[in-house]
């Protein structure tokens, strides 16, 4: 398997140009992608030093830097000692003005800015701790989502994602042997999200739960049967609500939470970087 060393250098986390590093590498199966990441990076001195180790290591490197100096010091670096590069900030922002008129104003971490919308993320944070499997009933009432699933649905991960992107989102474990609270039937049915999963995967998951606490996988917590019960229990309550269902067994947190967006006409953009 070839190996290929991948530089993100960023005045701000380096979020954004990781992804797409990330992306990109993962349609070579045949290559083994190293990447690290120098996030923060805003003055000439740091910088040369990482382009020297870029050098020394053979790495590819991926940059967002807004500064137009330390951006034009990477390109000549890399051209000067032919190490390839991409540039993912510089490119968009000429578009940009190119199309509007307007001058970008090449303040490093302007994203990051502890604006209004930086505390609402943060609140819709705290919410999904509060609120996070069953915690607390009055809480579905305050949700702007609600996720109902079986054990071991991602609930929380996605609940945590979404709150993210400024959601706030209540979970909550059903099952047979599990009470439903009263307040779930005055939640409006189209905040409602009902997860499944394939018994099969559930079962592989709930075992490697199990020996994560040091405790035999072989239990009726993983048994295969026991779970087509609960995903049987989980379909009939999710018909009876009429909410929507997503089957997470092939889906990632973002694709699940796209779906829960788009379902609720709402922004699915994210900005990292």
């Amino acid at each position: 398997m070839k190996a290929q060393i991948i530089f993100i250098i960023s005045d701000s986390s380096g979020a954004t140009a990781q992804t797409l590093a990330q992306t990109a590498t993962s349609q070579f199966p045949d290559i083994k992608a190293e990447i690290r990441r120098f996030p923060f990076i805003q003055t000439e001195s740091i910088l040369k030093g990482i382009l020297n180790l870029a050098k020394t290591k053979n790495a590819m490197i991926f940059h967002t830097l807004v500064s137009v100096e330390l951006s034009q010091m990477v390109r000549d670096f890399c051209q000067a000692n032919h190490i390839y590069d991409f540039d993912c900030i510089q490119t968009p922002m000429k578009l940009i003005a190119e199309s509007t008129g307007e001058s970008p104003a090449h303040v490093p971490g302007l994203i990051h800015d502890l604006n209004e919308n930086y505390f609402e993320r943060i609140s819709a944070i705290e919410f999904a701790v509060e609120n996070d499997d069953g915690k607390n009933a009055k809480g579905l009432l305050e949700a702007d989502i609600v996720l109902l699933g079986v054990s071991r649905t991602s609930k929380t991960p996605l609940s945590l994602y979404l709150a993210n992107q400024n959601q706030k989102v209540a979970n909550l474990p059903i099952g047979p042997d599990l009470h439903i609270p009263d307040e779930l039937a005055q939640v409006k049915k189209d905040r409602i999200f009902g997860l499944l999963n394939t018994p099969e995967k559930l079962s592989k998951i709930r075992k490697q739960r199990m020996l994560s606490y040091g405790l035999d996988a072989n239990t009726p917590y993983s048994d295969t049967d026991n779970i087509r019960v609960e995903l049987a229990y989980a379909k009939k309550l999710y018909r009876k609500i009429g909410c929507l269902t997503i089957n997470v067994a092939n889906k990632s947190i973002e694709e699940t939470a796209t779906i829960i967006l788009e379902s609720l006409n709402l922004d699915t953009t994210t900005f990292e970087d």
